[in-house]
């Protein structure tokens, strides 16, 4: 056995040794122009899977969905919380948690460094990982994990500089953590960022024994494969130093996913909200379709619809499995541009919570939005989500991003110089206005 060992470090240390080339020091710049969303027909010919039968692609069927319990509100319609996540708990923690550590609750967590702050996020892509099971769909769920905390930090104004990551699953199936990194690897390359390195942890099915884990620090994903073969060689007899347990998730070909990144912003640049004053303007930056939050609920009226993933979306061209999983938009290079060009005073990263949560988190205290409802277009998506599942409409705006998934508060001049740029090289709305008096309201 020690033997084995032996040899298996051995080539462990041979793989990370030849994975040390800075590969990402200067990522490829992603091809395609920033917020240009990609037609749902191309998404449909990169994943023909959606074309068959869910029982011949997987065998964990929509029976388990509409197995769920038929709950709904006093209205007769679904809500969050019906679905099982209940916002306003997760608010009141971080309030508890905040006052232990003063500064936490906004979208980045800053730390000085010189005459700079690092701007630090993490994230996973929650219960959208079930629907990537459902569908066979893993190529673009790492496109949305490095979303989600990249959008995040760069709501300070800080450029990400690396992303980690962390795949844990009860067996290591080398060649669908392939498709699932090779997602990271783009989100990446879109957000102009390294691929710094990663953790993978194999946790037994029934009872999670750590002491038959596979773990490994990832530093070149350019030899991806050969990476994860050699990891499985690599028995760590001590185990790791954390478990996992989420019941009911880790079944034969399920994993879970979280990301962390970190970014710079100049201490004179950051974008904290503090001079946002009544009568700026909230601009919209559309979003590809649910993005990564809200997943619980859909879940739950795709249950209650009778419908399958592979089911023509309503009022679409696409099916409902397409629509859902289509990726998160990674706004960075967008939004770095915008800033540069002066005028950008808070910016909101639309997630769990929707507009009525996150825009109020960049706003100094006494004041408000008003969001014009019709001054967007609202996916089909959505307009499926809400029918089917009989939601009220502010059950909607703090669940979902309605199709906009990042929002910008500016001054009145940069609203018009932000709009009048968007023809052709980006799509940008004005969506509301910001007031006196707290909340969000809607007209």
């Amino acid at each position: 056995m020690t033997n084995t060992v032996a040899a298996a470090n051995a080539e462990i240390s041979r793989y990370v040794a030849a994975s040390s080339r800075p590969i990402f020091d200067k990522p490829t710049i992603a091809t395609q122009p920033p917020l240009v969303i990609r037609p749902y027909r191309l998404f449909s010919q990169r994943f023909p899977l959606l074309s068959l039968s869910l029982l011949e692609r997987n065998s964990i069927s929509s029976s388990r969905l509409r197995s769920l319990p038929n709950d709904s509100d006093a209205s007769g319609g679904l809500t969050y919380k019906d679905a099982g996540v209940d916002i306003d708990a997760g608010s009141e923690l971080v309030r508890r948690i905040a006052k232990m550590a003063p500064g936490i609750g906004g979208f980045g967590g800053l730390y000085p460094l010189g005459d700079s702050f690092l701007v630090a996020g993490t994230d996973g892509v929650g219960t959208k990982l079930k629907l990537a099971f459902e569908t066979g769909i893993h190529e673009t769920i790492g496109i949305d994990l490095v979303a989600m905390s990249v959008n995040d930090i760069v709501t300070s104004g800080a450029k990400p500089l690396f992303f980690l990551d962390y795949f844990a699953t009860s067996h290591l199936d080398v060649d669908l953590a392939e498709k699932v990194i090779k997602g990271i690897v783009d989100g990446c390359q879109q957000s102009d960022c390294a691929l710094l390195g990663g953790e993978v942890h194999g946790m037994n099915n029934e009872n999670f024994d750590m002491k038959n884990c596979y773990c490994l620090v990832i530093t070149n994903v350019g030899n991806i494969k050969q990476t994860f073969k050699a990891v499985t060689l690599y028995q760590v007899d001590n185990g790791v130093n954390s478990a996992h347990e989420m019941p009911d998730f880790y079944a034969k070909g399920e994993y879970d996913l979280s990301g962390f990144a970190v970014g710079i912003v100049k201490k004179d640049s950051v974008i904290d909200g503090k001079n946002i004053v009544a009568g700026d303007v909230l601009i919209g930056l559309p979003s590809s379709g649910v993005h990564s939050n809200g997943f619980s609920l859909v879940r739950r009226v795709l249950a209650h619809s009778g419908l399958s993933l592979k089911d023509q979306l309503p009022g679409a061209a696409v099916t409902l499995g397409e629509a859902l999983m289509a990726p998160t938009v990674i706004y960075v290079k967008q939004v770095l541009d915008i800033i540069g060009k002066g005028g950008v005073k808070g910016i909101a990263h639309i997630t769990g919570g929707g507009f009525t949560d996150n825009i109020p988190r960049v706003f100094p205290e006494g004041l408000g939005a008003v969001i014009y409802k019709d001054s967007w277009n609202v996916p089909a998506v959505f307009k499926w989500i809400q029918q089917a599942g009989k939601i009220e409409d502010a059950e909607m705006s703090r669940t979902f991003n309605m199709g906009i998934g990042m929002v910008l508060v500016v001054s009145k001049e940069a609203s018009q110089r932000i709009l009048e740029d968007a023809n052709g090289a980006y799509t940008a709305y004005r969506i509301g206005e910001v007031v006196n008096g707290e909340g969000v309201s809607y007209h």
